[in-house]
C-alpha cells in the first residue's frame, strides 16, 4: 500500500484535507516502503516525526466547532501534560523531553504530572491539571479504559484532549480531539517479518507481552501473531506472558521461559526494555549472542546497541518525540482548522545493516 508522508513544518501536517497540498509545497512525499528502511532524522525521530496519511487512520477530522468549544490562541493558553509511566524508560524520557522542549520553544505555559505507572494516580493527576487551569490537555495514557472521570471533568469545561502513544476507549471529536501515535498492528507485523527472517520461519517463539489494559499490547500482539500464522506456519508461538513493559520483569519472565523451554528459537518483546531484560537472562544462562533470536519494538539506543553486539536481531521503531506534532495539532485545532482524529506516524526499523550507523538517531 502506498501512502503520502509529510514532515512536521506547520500545522498543515495534521490537516487531513491539506496533506496533498502540503506535500506538493514541501516536496517531502515519501512512500511507506521508503520510510521502512530510512534512518534519516525525519524517519527515526531525531528531529521530528513523519505523518502517514491515510495510514491506519480513520480519515475523519475534527474542528473546535464540532467539538463544542471555542477558538483560542495557543500562545496564551496553558497546556497540561500527563505522563503515564516512571521515567526510567528511555521512551518516556524522550517523550516528556519532547513535550517540554516544544512548549518552551513556543513560549507556551506547560503544567506536567507523572503518574509513576499508577493508573489511579494518573486520573487524579489530570483532574489536578484541570483544577490548576489547564486549557488544553496532552495525555500519554497508562490504560485505555477507565477515563470516565477525566472525560467528564474536561467536557464540563470544554477542554480539548490529545492523546499520544496510546489510545483511550472513548469517542473522538466528542470525548477527545485526536490520537497521535504509531500503527501498532503494523509494528507487530513488521516484528514478525523480522522474526521470520531471523529464524528462517521455523521453530518456537515466545512473546513478552506488554502491560495489560491498553491498545498497544493488544495490537502489537495481534499484528505479530496474524503475520506469523499467515506467512510462517513452521514458526509456532508457544509462550506468552506479560513483562509489563519493564526490563526487570522481562528478565524474570525470560528466566522462567529458559527453564521451561531451554531450546526456544526466538523471543518477541513488545518493547525494548523487556527485550533488554531477556538479553540479561540469556547472558546469565550462558547463551551466546544470536543463539535465541530477539526482536523488539521501540528504538532505544541500548536496544540498537544490542543489534550491534549480536544479541538482538531487529528493532522496530516506535517514535516517542510527540512534542512538535502534538502542539501543531493543538495550534491548528484552536484556530478552528480541521485536524485528523487519528494521526498515524511512520516508524523506521533497525537491523544488522543499519544499526551501527543509526545509533546516533536512537533515543
Amino acid at each position: 500500500m502506498k501512502s503520502s508522508a509529510v514532515r512536521r513544518t506547520t500545522a498543515k501536517t495534521v490537516l487531513a484535507a491539506a496533506v496533498a497540498a502540503a506535500l506538493a509545497l514541501t516536496g517531502c512525499a515519501k512512500t511507506e516502503d521508503d520510510a521502512a528502511g530510512d534512518t534519516s532524522s525525519s524517519a527515526s525521530g531525531d528531529t521530528g516525526q513523519v505523518v502517514a496519511t491515510p495510514g491506519a487512520g480513520s480519515g475523519a477530522t475534527c474542528t473546535v466547532e464540532q467539538f463544542g468549544g471555542a477558538k483560542t490562541d495557543l500562545a496564551t493558553a496553558t497546556v497540561g501534560f500527563s505522563q503515564s509511566e516512571k521515567e526510567a524508560n528511555p521512551f518516556r524520557i524522550a517523550e516528556t523531553a519532547s513535550i517540554k522542549a516544544e512548549a518552551e520553544s513556543r513560549g507556551v505555559k506547560l503544567l506536567t504530572a507523572n503518574a509513576q505507572s499508577q493508573f489511579s494516580k494518573q486520573i487524579s493527576d489530570v483532574q489536578d491539571l484541570i483544577a490548576k487551569g489547564a486549557d488544553l490537555l496532552v495525555i500519554a495514557p497508562l490504560n485505555s479504559d477507565g477515563w470516565g472521570p477525566v472525560l467528564r471533568a474536561a467536557a464540563a469545561r470544554k477542554i480539548p484532549i490529545v492523546t499520544v502513544d496510546r489510545k483511550i476507549n472513548a469517542a473522538p471529536c466528542k470525548d477527545y480531539v485526536s490520537f497521535i501515535g504509531s500503527d501498532f498492528i503494523e509494528q507487530g507485523k513488521r516484528a514478525a517479518d523480522r522474526m521470520i527472517e531471523a529464524t528462517g520461519g521455523k521453530g518456537e517463539v515466545a512473546i513478552l507481552l506488554g502491560a495489560a489494559g491498553n491498545n498497544v499490547t493488544t495490537e502489537r500482539t495481534k499484528g505479530f501473531k496474524d503475520r506469523i500464522e499467515a506467512e510462517a506456519p513452521g514458526l509456532r508461538v508457544v509462550f506468552e506472558q506479560t513483562g509489563e513493559f519493564a526490563r526487570e520483569k522481562g528478565q524474570q519472565v525470560t528466566e522462567q521461559l529458559i527453564q521451561s523451554n531451554p531450546d526456544i528459537t526466538g523471543i518477541y518483546a513488545e518493547n525494548d526494555e523487556m527485550g533488554l531484560g531477556a538479553v540479561n537472562a540469556l547472558k546469565s544462562a550462558g547463551k551466546k549472542p544470536g543463539a535465541v533470536k530477539i526482536v523488539t519494538v521501540d528504538g532505544t539506543r541500548n536496544a540498537v546497541q544490542g543489534i550491534v553486539d549480536g544479541w538482538i536481531s531487529g528493532v522496530i521503531e516506535s517514535n516517542p518525540r510527540f512534542g512538535p506534532l502534538a502542539f501543531d495539532t493543538l495550534d491548528a485545532f484552536t484556530k478552528g482548522e480541521e485536524v485528523a482524529q487519528d494521526i498515524v506516524i511512520q516508524d523506521s526499523a533497525y537491523t544488522e545493516e543499519n544499526a551501527k550507523s543509526g545509533l546516533g538517531k536512537a533515543y
